[in-house]
């Protein structure tokens, strides 16, 4: 336990309240992790913590949210007066008092709180028993409702009753596939039931809210659990472009799953990031929309690429994703089946340039991860091709090649100095001449491309006149 949290425990205890740290921040102790945030849980009620504590933030007062500031002079004079290993900045930790929560009319919120003296009370309303465990030093462990024993059962399961914790908050039915797929666990039968019963209230949940576990579910060491949230109807609400994919096969060679399963197979292979997850989730989403069966039966997704880009477009900005987190997925997505055919070293270099070379790093790796998620069929031929355009891609480094506009060796404020007027006359030389570079490298030297500039320089001033 940090020693701020420690603190604050110790003074509330030392002013005759209760104080114990709770939820997932003793679950993830013993489990052998290191917590992220540390929440305090606490008899006293938010004014009688803000007048035992100098610094503080009403974070949340309404519902019993106090934040308390504890910074080095704090630790030194009273909790431990002595000098070793204390912070230098302010630490901050969210203190509430024991609640019990109102009607939900909802699926997302109480509609009122109120404050109790009970811990017990206060643990019945959360959500799953592993996060309803608390402890301090004096007391130890208190946990009545078996989470130590889910923890190493590795079960998740609902506090009380199923079906009153998802009427409560129906984000909780996606918060226990995401608990099940960071932490390797199964969902215990009966609340596995009434998440299939009630994932339909999940529309009530915003769209950011949903992103948060979504995203945490994808970026785990279990995206297929995303198969679990299908099978119980989870994404049929939040995601039901998946739902599309798991009922969409590939009856082609080169494949050996729908594209559904297909999909996680390449999530499993790629980096856990955010962009390289999402990017593996949405490579295929338009594949349903382009399917062709020809008249032997092979199945065809001809343009699916230019399509999934913008299907994943819709998608990412429906679960408000940051900008460039949309960005960099769609960009993927648009080039993730460039180079299937053989290249050359003219067509890389041009490709290269609307990639972006900085994002080829992710681009082999989001390519590696789809032939090796398809069938044997060409499997030589195709690993050959990445061989190729990794070769390629060393080449253009090794060789400092220009292959956009920021790389020529000449810039429109240098067309101006030659006469050239400002307008789109030079956007239209400076890619003529990157044109050519990119068939000839070694164009891109200044005097060359000056040269050259001069002469498409006079060739307008000669129609003009």
């Amino acid at each position: 336990m940090p020693k701020g949290a420690r603190y604050i425990i110790e003074q509330l205890e030392k002013n005759g309240f209760e104080a114990f740290i709770v939820g997932g921040c003793v679950r993830d102790c013993l489990l052998g992790k290191v917590p992220n945030d540390w929440d305090i849980t606490t008899s006293a009620k938010p004014e009688q913590v803000k007048s035992i504590f100098s610094h503080t933030v009403d974070t949340g007062i309404e519902h019993g949210t106090v934040t308390v500031l504890v910074d080095k002079n704090y630790l030194k004079a009273e909790a431990f007066n002595k000098e070793e290993d204390l912070p230098c900045e302010e630490y901050a930790f969210e203190v509430t008092t024991y609640r019990i929560d109102g009607v939900y009319e909802d699926h997302r919120r109480p509609k009122e709180v109120s404050f109790t003296s009970n811990l017990v009370e206060d643990l019945k309303r959360r959500d799953f028993t592993i996060n309803a465990m608390a402890y301090n030093y004096k007391d130890g462990i208190i946990d009545v409702f078996g989470g130590v024993d889910d923890l190493n059962n590795k079960i998740v399961k609902c506090v009380g009753n199923p079906t009153e914790r998802f009427n409560e908050d129906a984000l909780r039915i996606l918060r226990a596939v995401r608990f099940s797929a960071q932490l390797g666990f199964v969902i215990e039968e009966s609340t596995k039931e009434a998440m299939r019963n009630q994932a339909k209230y999940l529309e009530a949940i915003s769209a950011e809210r949903i992103q948060v576990e979504l995203t945490k579910l994808i970026t785990s060491d279990n995206p297929d659990k995303l198969v679990d949230a299908f099978e119980l109807g989870i994404t049929k609400i939040v995601l039901p472009e998946f739902d599309v994919m798991m009922n969409t096969k590939q009856n082609n060679p080169n494949h050996l799953y729908n594209v559904g399963i297909h999909t996680i197979k390449v999530m499993e292979k790629v980096n856990k990031n955010k962009i390289m997850r999402y990017a593996a989730l949405l490579h295929d989403v338009s594949k349903p929309d382009c399917k062709t069966t020809g008249e032997d039966g092979v199945d065809h997704f001809y343009g699916h690429q230019n399509a999934g880009e913008k299907k994943a477009k819709t998608i990412l900005r429906r679960l408000k994703l940051d900008n460039n987190t949309i960005s960099e997925v769609c960009r993927l997505v648009k080039y993730h089946d460039y180079g299937m055919d053989k290249v050359g070293i003219k067509a890389f270099r041009r490709f290269l340039g609307k990639l972006g070379i900085e994002n080829f790093a992710n681009y082999i790796e989001l390519r590696k991860a789809d032939i090796g998620s398809q069938s044997d069929y060409n499997i030589e031929k195709k690993r050959e091709s990445i061989i190729s355009l990794e070769e390629m891609y060393d080449e253009v480094i090794d060789n400092d090649q220009c292959i956009s506009l920021k790389d020529l060796r000449i810039t429109g404020s240098d067309l101006i100095s030659m006469g050239l007027k400002p307008g789109r006359n030079i956007g239209m030389i400076l890619s003529t001449l990157l044109e050519r570079v990119l068939d000839e490298p070694k164009l891109n030297d200044e005097e060359t491309l000056r040269a050259m500039a001069l002469m498409l320089i006079n060739k307008i001033k000669e129609e003009k006149s």
